[in-house]
Order: C-alpha cells, then structure tokens, then sequence
C-alpha cells in the first residue's frame, strides 16, 4: 500500500457510517426516534398492503397502484433503517463492502421505481377524473401491470448504473461516509478517483428520472384541474379532487424533501442528514396515514376488517 492508502475499491473490505454526530445521551434519544418510526412504517405499509390484498372494494387499479407504493416504502426504508438504528447503539459504526453496494442498489432501485409509480399514479387519476366512462377499458389490469412493471425497469436500470460507476473509484485513505447509509454523494467525497465522469452520470440519470415523471404529473394536474373547474357544484368539485388529493400530498412530500436535500450546501452536512432521514425514514412513515386519513374507501374497508373480526371473536 503506498503513499496514498487504499489505492483500489477491491482493497476496501468496510466503511464507517458516522450519522449524526452527537453526544451519546441523543444517540439513545436518536436509537428510540429512529426504532419508533421505523416500526410505524412497517405497521403503516405492511397494514396497506395486508387490507389492499383482502378487501374486494379496493380491488381497483387506484389502490393496486397504491400496494405496490405501500411495498416500495416499506423497501427502501428497510434497506436503510435496520443498518442506521443498530449503528446508534454500536461504537464502530461499520458497513462491510458488500453491504454498502447492497444498500445503495436496494435504495436507489425503489426510490427511482417510486418516482415512475407516482407517475402512473398520476395517469390513473388523469383517466379516472377527464375520462371516467372509459376508465375501465383503458386502466385495464394489464396495462396496470404493465406501468408497474415498467416502473421496476427503469428502477433495476437506473440502480445497476448507479452502483457500477459509484464502486469503480478509487477510494484512498479515509473510509469514513458522513452519513447514516451509503448514498452517492458522500461515497464519492471519499474517492481519491475523479469524480467528474460519475458527477456528469449521476446528474444525468437524475435528469432522465425526474424530468420525464414531473411532466407526467404536471401535465396531468393540469387536465385535471382544468377539468375540475368545469365542474358547477362546489360539492362535486371537492368530490373531484378528494380522488387526487392524496396522491398529490405524497408527490409534494417525496420530491420537497429529495429537493431539499441535494439543494443542501456542502458547508451543511447536518441539515443535508436531516433532509436525508425525513425521505429515507418519515416519508414512507406519513404516507399510509395520508391514503388511511383522506381517504373514504380505505377506511371503510379498515372499518369492515376490524368489524368483521370483532365479530368473529
């Protein structure tokens, strides 16, 4: 090993994941916090997912839609949150190689598939508020199952670029990521590698991911407002819009948040974490609430499952 420490990637065997840099009375503080809402994502989605799958009032492409989101969050959270919460309590706070390749791939395949999948989420509600007599023929299963599918593509591809030019630098002596998962930006901080090629890549990947999804969803917003506002009564207006409501929280809320993040100066590393926890963490967190709470058909079949099993006992 020369001058300059670890000169290759197949020489690193582990990096250190630092977190939040805090005295040891907040990590506790921080371990509970992370525990808690962690757990409230796995009841969330895997309660979604559970009602979708039995409730045949929601056995629609609307909600098929929503049991596939409700499965990313609970995904891309999980690829992150069990590694964060037991490094509160641990004092090395490592990552084997191989984990950090594996976190980034499973992270960033499901949050780029999350961005497809709102926008054909978008579709469905643009279908079902301008052209609701042919709702059933043109949302037909097939194209449902077609638009998912098509959403894991552009993940698994987006992903397997991602990770293959992230892991082919060059990282030196420090293996320390200053943050609490493995993510592109502070990885390549640590390379010893020229960054400009992957910078170039990874700016363009996002460009090819979000540009495409935001005009989908805009375009679609503005039918359906448009189409929204042709409608006389107030009551039939608010009717319109209580459909897409939700989904437009869950769009604001997944984009405000990545924005803000990689909108975060260098000079910030602590806020850019912050920003990182609430679309890693609180956003699969809020997201069932948002559907559970605004959302009529939900909780009906929530209170017909719950009923229905008082009534058994």
């Amino acid at each position: 090993m020369g001058d300059r420490g670890i000169s290759n990637h197949s020489e690193v065997n582990q990096f250190i994941l630092i977190g939040f840099q805090v005295c040891p009375e907040l990590q506790i503080l921080l371990f509970f916090i992370f525990l808690l809402t962690y757990s409230m994502v796995l009841l969330g989605n895997i309660g979604m997912i559970v009602l979708i799958l039995t409730a045949s009032r929601l056995n629609t492409p609307m909600y098929f839609f929503l049991g596939n989101l409700s499965f990313i969050d609970l995904s891309y959270s999980s690829a992150v949150a069990p590694k964060a919460i037991a490094n509160f309590l641990s004092e090395n706070k490592t990552i084997s190689f191989a984990g950090c390749v594996a976190q980034l791939f499973f992270f960033a395949l499901f949050i780029v598939t999350e961005g497809f999948l709102l926008a054909a989420m978008a579709y469905d509600r643009f279908i079902a508020i301008c052209s609701p007599l042919l709702y059933s023929a043109r949302m037909s299963r097939s194209l449902c199952i077609q638009l998912v599918a098509g959403s894991y593509f552009c993940g698994c591809i987006s992903s397997i670029l991602q990770v293959s030019i992230t892991f082919t630098m060059s990282f030196c002596a420090s293996h320390v990521i200053d943050l609490f998962y493995c993510d592109i930006r502070p990885i390549q901080k640590i390379s010893c590698s020229n960054v400009f090629i992957n910078k170039v890549v990874s700016y363009s990947l996002s460009a090819i991911i979000i540009l495409p999804t935001i005009m989908v969803i805009m375009v679609s917003y503005i039918y359906i407002i448009s189409t929204i506002l042709k409608i006389r009564s107030t009551e039939g207006q608010m009717k319109a819009f209580s459909t897409c409501g939700s989904h437009l929280m869950v769009v604001s809320l997944l984009y405000g948040t990545v924005s803000f993040m990689y909108l975060t100066p260098a000079s910030n590393p602590e806020l850019g974490k912050v920003a990182s926890l609430c679309y890693t963490i609180v956003t699969p967190m809020l997201n069932p609430l948002i559907y559970s709470l605004r959302n009529k058909d939900v909780k009906e079949a929530l209170k017909s499952m719950l009923w229905g099993k008082k009534g058994f006992l």
